[in-house]
């Protein structure tokens, strides 16, 4: 770290060890780096003697409950008071959802985020965009305060950190994130468990709802862009809830000349969730998701956009396409042939 993040980190670490009450929270639709940190940081604070909860909008998916007591994640109250409210993943404010409605009485709130399009909404931020999960940000605080790290809280640490660099696979995965990993792995990370729970446990529901994907996605711009609607009528069909989508954007992403997918959804009436993915550097689909007010990653990003469906779908195909088109054109010195 560097001199700076340090002296961010050890006020982090004051204040955390000042307080009484905490309250850590998440963004919604909790996903397993997101979720993994919060647990991951909420069991170190009570292992300290701290009144700790967790809370999210959205409910856990089935598939990461395992790492969670049922004691620590609890349903948001409003009109309680808190110490410290630590907002883990999440690039701003309005993505805690209503959990930020129920959080306002606060003395301190911290704010620990790897996303570059992070709001700097905190009392105290740390964001860096460097690292490819939040996990590894929970781990170096844990260290740094030199705070047991327990075979549960390396299982959440471990789990955050795979889930959010695809196992390892994202070019985002750094030098650091492997060792970061084995020493998770030493502290007692089981990788059995995690990988049964995370990645080999899917319900029948989610393999209707990928059928569903491949049925029916579509590709256009050369086979470079891959879309699909998720519908609601898809979830009657299949069984699957909003847990169960995760990740099915990968599956068209994966698809050797797509260069961008995108998944699109209408999640209420006039209000489109539109979902990212990139698998070229050149292709950064987080200025394209902050086109239209959201933000992310380079390779993963998203964005809520209000509008009629078909609207939408023309402007978000636009938007790639002109991302696609911009790195495909010959630089002015090659295009007129000069060295």
């Amino acid at each position: 770290m560097s001199t700076a993040q340090i002296s961010i980190v050890t006020r982090i670490i004051d204040e955390l060890k000042a307080a009484d009450r905490i309250c850590v929270v998440g963004h919604m639709r909790p996903d397993g780096d997101c979720v993994g940190s919060q647990v991951g940081l909420a069991l170190a604070l009570k292992a300290l003697g701290k009144k700790v909860v967790c809370w999210n909008q959205d409910d856990v998916p089935p598939k990461l409950r395992f790492m969670v007591p049922q004691s620590i994640m609890q349903k948001p109250e409003p009109g309680q008071q808190f110490d410290v409210v630590v907002a883990i993943d999440c690039a701003s404010y309005e993505r805690l959802g209503t959990v930020g409605e129920c959080v306002a009485d606060r003395k301190m709130l911290i704010n620990i985020d790897h996303h570059s399009s992070n709001t700097r909404y905190g009392n105290i931020d740390w964001v860096s965009a460097r690292k490819p999960s939040t996990g590894e940000l929970i781990f170096e605080l844990l260290k740094t305060a030199g705070w047991p790290i327990s075979s549960h809280i390396a299982d959440c640490l471990y789990t955050a950190i795979s889930t959010d660099t695809g196992s390892f696979m994202y070019p985002t995965t750094r030098p650091e994130t492997y060792q970061t990993a084995a020493e998770l792995v030493e502290l007692g990370a089981n990788l059995g468990k995690i990988c049964q729970q995370v990645y080999q446990s899917f319900p029948l529901s989610r393999v209707r709802l990928l059928r569903e994907l491949f049925n029916r996605f579509k590709l256009t711009h050369n086979n470079e862009i891959a879309y699909f609607w998720l519908k609601k009528e898809d979830f009657k069909r299949t069984g699957a809830d909003q847990a169960e989508t995760e990740g099915l954007i990968d599956h068209l992403r994966d698809i050797e000349p797509v260069v961008v997918a995108c998944v699109l959804e209408e999640t209420e009436p006039g209000v489109i969730r539109m979902s990212l993915r990139s698998k070229s550097r050149r292709v950064n689909v987080s200025k394209i998701a902050g086109l239209f007010g959201g933000g992310g990653h380079q390779a993963a990003a998203g964005a809520r956009i209000e509008g009629k469906p078909i609207s939408v779908q023309r402007k978000v195909l636009r938007a790639i396409r002109n991302a696609l088109d911009a790195v495909a054109r010959p630089k002015p010195d090659e295009a007129d042939g000069s060295k």
